[in-house]
């Protein structure tokens, strides 16, 4: 804004022609506040490129050990999804919790992915929420998530729809997304993919692109939950491609070894996502019930103890060891801390 000033000088013309050509000069945008979309990837501030790899914690159901973020982060993540509750199914993730956790994961270095999972099969499973009722959620941390868009994405709503076809996902990621940029959510968000997030009906497959265009910050990534519908390379590629080809961006945001609903192709989504620069997260670092262990990276929270599905992960081709790379913004703040 300028400043109008009371001068008396010499040459008054001059400061009047000086000071209406501030007035009619277009502002230069401001530059991102934090992790954005920029040609269909997502970047950081700076504009670099920022490809998630890591996996999911499931702390509204099992927060584990005070070490947690740091285990994670030992695994070479640089990410981290991490399962907050808006009280629908699990007891609600305080803000003072949530603000702990986004501490957390920035010590610990990792890019904090915060999904409210509570919306898990709305439609199909009884007391799931809906997308609505975890933009409510949202609302009650504005304050807490202020200012935090460098570390932080907001993962909109888990799996956010059952086997339910009339569920209006469209309309209401787009009302969601409305009415969290409303609020001044300037954060990078994620949308989940309906249909227990495997996108059985090619929805978001089909309106993905509409989506993004509904958001007025286009700061849009989709996620994709890749299970037993995803069992063989062929169907990985159509479908990651689909998006790639688009310049849309998308993660998988879950996926696993095994699933009791069929056999997910793993080493073909690691592959395809190393290949094509998209990033993954898998399913899940400790926690699970006695049904699903076979989930789990590692056993009893237990950092030495990899699982079968943790030694893939971490250690296998195309694993996290070998193709996490560090976020940018920890890496400057190393640098600004040693100087």
């Amino acid at each position: 804004m300028v400043r109008l000033l009371v001068v008396r000088s010499a040459f008054p013309a001059l400061l009047l022609a000086l000071l209406g050509a501030a007035y009619i000069t277009p502002a230069k945008a401001a530059s991102p506040a934090g992790l954005h979309v920029a040609g269909g990837r997502l970047v950081e501030a700076g504009g670099e490129p920022l490809v998630l790899r890591g996996l999911n914690h499931g702390y509204a159901f099992g927060p584990g050990p005070a070490s947690v973020f740091d285990d994670i982060r030992a695994t070479g993540a640089n990410a981290v999804r991490v399962a907050l509750s808006s009280g629908h199914e699990w007891p609600a993730t305080r803000p003072a919790a949530v603000a702990a956790i986004v501490e957390e994961c920035k010590a610990a270095r990792l890019i904090c992915v915060l999904d409210v999972h509570d919306t898990m099969g709305y439609g199909t499973q009884p007391g799931a929420a809906s997308i609505a009722e975890a933009v409510d959620y949202w609302l009650t941390l504005r304050d807490v998530l202020r200012h935090e868009e460098r570390y932080v994405v907001l993962n909109i709503a888990n799996e956010p729809s059952g086997h339910a076809v009339d569920m209006d996902w469209v309309g209401g990621t787009e009302a969601a997304i409305g009415r969290l940029r409303a609020a001044g959510f300037a954060h990078a968000l994620m949308v989940d993919a309906p249909n227990w997030g495997n996108d059985a009906f090619r929805v978001m497959y089909d309106h993905a692109a509409a989506v993004f265009a509904a958001d007025p910050l286009r700061n849009l990534v989709f996620d994709v939950h890749m299970y037993g519908t995803f069992d063989t390379a062929a169907k990985v590629a159509d479908y990651l491609g689909h998006f790639v080809a688009r310049k849309l961006p998308i993660v998988v945001g879950e996926f696993s070894a095994l699933h009791e609903y069929g056999d997910p192709d793993e080493d073909a989504i690691m592959a395809y996502c190393q290949a094509q620069g998209l990033g993954y997260l898998g399913w899940s670092w400790s926690g699970n019930s006695s049904q699903y262990h076979y989930l789990d990276v590692v056993s009893d929270f237990r950092p030495g103890r990899l699982t079968a599905w943790g030694h893939r992960l971490v250690d296998g081709p195309d694993g996290l060891r070998a193709t996490a790379r560090p976020a940018d913004v920890y890496g400057r703040l190393w640098l600004a801390a040693a100087r």
